[in-house]
């Protein structure tokens, strides 16, 4: 199953490094991905939510959100993540995110995340499977008041996983380019462990990393739990829960329904 978790766990995904509208989503429920990409003419669809609360009380909401993967190709992925962004600064809070003003809260369409997951090797006995995911976060967002960026910026990543029964291990990282006002370049990294409770339900916990993102900002390394739970063969839902363990003081949640299936090939004459 592609979405880890702890199984009885009712909480919901994923740290995101920072409390602002530049993090780009990953594989949900994790910030770590996984270099699996969608079946031959498959498809993945995600309806989410995804909170990110720092501890002056800023919250940035994600949702309602939309992820679609395809796979037009073996070994190739195309993705596109599409949010709804909600930002809510008190005017006690820091000021978390450049962009923002205290005492406000604003909405709006956010930045659209381009992807194209590339499967360089395949799994086998002795060797792991190992892809290239490079993304695009294009600032379709408001950039003046924190709801988008306000330029492109880029994530190069490279991901590993082996498995090994109902167990299964991926993780890796990269680098991030942000040529945003205010904003930094920064490398990420997480790894994450993950087992089958059954053919429907997968948990794990992941320990994921983030550079500083912007001037004056640190890096921060997160800890996740969460589950996908699968409701029939098609239909899951994937949730989980995370919190810092170095750098900023931040939560993080997300919940979503998750769709898979197979568009029907046309038949050669």
């Amino acid at each position: 199953m592609r979405g880890p978790v702890f199984g009885k766990l009712t909480a919901i995904v994923i740290a995101v490094a920072l409390a602002t509208t530049t993090q780009a989503l990953a594989g949900p429920p994790f910030l770590t991905d996984d270099p699996v990409p969608a079946p031959y003419h498959g498809y993945e669809g995600y309806a989410f939510v995804m909170i990110d609360k720092d501890a002056g009380n800023s919250t940035t909401t994600s949702g309602p959100a939309f992820e679609f993967n395809y796979g037009p190709f073996r070994n190739v992925q195309l993705s596109v993540t599409v949010p709804f962004t909600f930002l809510s600064v008190p005017a006690t809070a820091n000021q978390n995110v450049p962009q923002s003003i205290p005492g406000t809260t604003v909405s709006g369409f956010g930045d659209t995340e381009l992807g194209l997951k590339y499967r360089l090797l395949q799994e086998n006995a002795s060797s792991p499977q190992i892809s290239f995911y490079p993304s695009v976060e294009l600032p379709t967002g408001n950039g003046s008041n924190g709801v988008g960026n306000g330029r492109a910026w880029w994530r190069f990543p490279f991901w590993a996983q082996k498995s090994w029964g109902r167990w299964t291990t991926y993780g890796g990282g990269g680098y991030a380019v942000n040529g945003a006002p205010g904003q930094k370049n920064f490398p990420f990294a997480g790894w994450l462990v993950q087992r089958d409770l059954s053919d429907y339900v997968s948990a794990g916990a992941e320990v994921y990393y983030q550079g500083a993102q912007f001037a004056g900002d640190r890096a921060s390394t997160f800890y996740n739990v969460g589950s996908e739970i699968g409701l029939t063969k098609d239909f899951s839902v994937l949730f989980s829960i995370g919190h810092t363990v170095s750098g900023d003081n931040q939560s993080v949640a997300y919940f979503a329904l998750g769709w898979t299936g197979l568009f029907q090939r046309s038949a050669h004459p």
